[in-house]
């Protein structure tokens, strides 16, 4: 007989996630107080430090708030969506990227960190997609994505060094309306995108960039980026905070 699969999280981290998921598709509203540690120790049969554990978690996560002497509170909301197909054309004539016009309409404050710019050998399916030798190397720029000073997002983006040989893309400073505009002024503008999206263990520099939270995953997108006959100019690693956004696909069917 097959033994039945047990949850081996300890009962904090499982009291919350229950609580997360509850935050984070809006059963619990911004806002909202917490049921008090006596009834979230009798609805989970666990004593009180365990439920302490549980909250700490979400505290540090900015999911809940205590306020001495009142409770706890919802702070955080439901995760924000991202659609990725609005920030792929080319900003127009005089704009600035799209990340921060996007931002400015759902009355954010988009900003852009430039981390790196440096020509590198890349990873192992980088190098595939861009059909590059084992030795074969890219452009790299690595930025840091900001939404109302939050980072949002670690990006980086490779690109072909026959493209990107004297352009503005190998300066160290950022690319006036993105480097998706440049490559179009160039003759080549971006036609498709595949993105292969994972939930992934962050690293050390993840952590960091995005100030994570201890055990949070990140939510990892892979992403080729295409110009006129499938040729790719692009392929980028984004990495998200998996508990503060989601990725929003629309996708018209014949």
């Amino acid at each position: 007989m097959t033994r039945p699969f047990l949850d081996p999280r300890s009962a904090h981290q499982k009291i919350a996630a229950t609580l997360r998921r509850q935050i984070t598709r809006g059963d619990l509203a911004p806002g909202s107080q917490l049921p008090s540690t006596p009834a979230l120790m009798a609805a989970h049969n666990v004593a009180g430090t365990t439920v302490q554990k549980a909250l700490q978690m979400l505290k540090e996560e900015e999911l809940l708030i205590g306020q001495p002497g009142k409770g706890v509170f919802v702070q955080g909301g439901t995760q924000q969506s991202i659609s990725p197909e609005i920030y792929m054309p080319p900003a127009g004539p005089g704009e600035p990227y799209r990340w921060i016009t996007e931002a400015e309409k759902r009355s954010q404050r988009g900003s852009v960190t430039l981390v790196e710019v440096a020509v590198v050998r890349p990873p192992y399916e980088v190098r595939r997609a861009l059909g590059l030798e084992e030795a074969g190397q890219a452009l790299l720029r690595k930025q840091i994505l900001h939404l109302d000073d939050q980072p949002t997002e670690l990006t980086e983006a490779y690109y072909p060094l026959d493209l990107a040989d004297g352009t503005a893309m190998m300066e160290s400073r950022k690319v006036k309306g993105g480097t998706p505009t440049l490559l179009a002024e160039l003759g080549y503008p971006p036609r498709s995108f595949t993105d292969e999206v994972s939930s992934e263990i962050p690293t050390e520099e993840e952590v960091l960039a995005l100030q994570l939270p201890r055990d949070m995953p990140v939510m990892l997108t892979f992403r080729i980026v295409r110009s006129d006959g499938q040729r790719p100019i692009e392929v980028s690693l984004m990495t998200k905070a998996a508990h503060r956004y989601r990725m929003r696909y629309s996708i018209a069917l014949p």
